[in-house]
């Protein structure tokens, strides 16, 4: 299947794909702090620069996008053009991830993945869900967790 789009056309709306303020991220931090967490954002002194930092729980989080993580759910699909450049790509931010991680552990952090997945997309769990989860983690003492929308639960 041929992209839909010119060359010009892709490079211009992968050039709009936010780094950061997303709106899963956005949707994520207006609901913790609602809870009332206070956090830090994007806090350069961590490896991975974390979405969300809380510092008084030494907890880091990450709202990574499917797509460009390479998670395994439906909203995460290897374009059909320029495939082998992609491939390499995803593989290398999942590389940096895992690093990241593991450098943040080594610091003492605990580490929490949400996956764009558990905040849009029509197998979404409800909102409410989600971020009873994430705050359940925030208060519990595990090390590293992630929330995808099919948890088993």
């Amino acid at each position: 299947m041929t992209d839909v789009h010119t060359r010009q056309q892709r490079s211009f709306n992968m050039s709009r794909i936010r780094r950061k303020d997303t709106k899963p991220e956005m949707q994520l931090r207006r609901g913790l702090h609602a809870l009332g967490f206070r956090y830090r954002l994007h806090s350069r002194d961590l490896a991975g620069r974390p979405d969300i930092v809380l510092p008084k729980y030494r907890a880091a989080i990450f709202v990574n996008g499917c797509f460009w993580h390479g998670h395994d759910c439906p909203l995460f699909v290897v374009p059909q053009t320029n495939t082998r450049f992609w491939t390499k790509k995803i593989d290398g931010n999942r590389t940096r991830d895992q690093r990241n991680i593991e450098r943040l552990h080594r610091s003492g952090w605990r580490v929490l993945t949400v996956w764009e997945c558990a905040l849009k997309g029509k197998d979404r769990p409800p909102f409410e869900q989600v971020l009873e989860e994430v705050a359940g983690w925030i208060l519990s003492a595990d090390d590293e967790s992630e929330i995808p929308p099919d948890r088993g639960g």
